[in-house]
C-alpha cells in the first residue's frame, strides 16, 4: 500500500464504490422480492392454507374447550 500513487489510490476507491452500488442494488431487489407478501402468498399458497386451517381448527378447539368449562 506505500507504493500506491494517489491515482491508483483514486482508481481502487472508484472501483469499490461501483461495487457497493452495484451490491446495495442487488439488495434492495432481494429485500423487495422477499417482502412482496402477495408473491409470497401465491407462491405458498399449499403451505398457507394449511397453516390457516390448522390454527383455526387449534383456536376453535381451545375456545369450545374454555366454552365447555363454563358450562360445567
Amino acid at each position: 500500500m506505500a507504493g500506491r500513487s494517489p491515482q491508483d489510490v483514486r482508481l481502487s476507491v472508484q472501483e469499490t464504490r461501483r461495487e457497493l452500488e452495484f451490491s446495495l442494488g442487488d439488495l434492495k431487489a432481494k429485500i423487495a422480492e422477499l417482502t412482496d407478501w402477495k408473491k409470497q402468498l401465491s407462491e405458498h399458497r399449499q403451505e398457507a392454507l394449511i397453516g390457516a386451517a390448522a390454527t383455526g381448527f387449534i383456536v376453535g378447539g381451545g375456545i369450545a374447550g374454555v366454552v365447555g368449562l363454563f358450562k360445567r
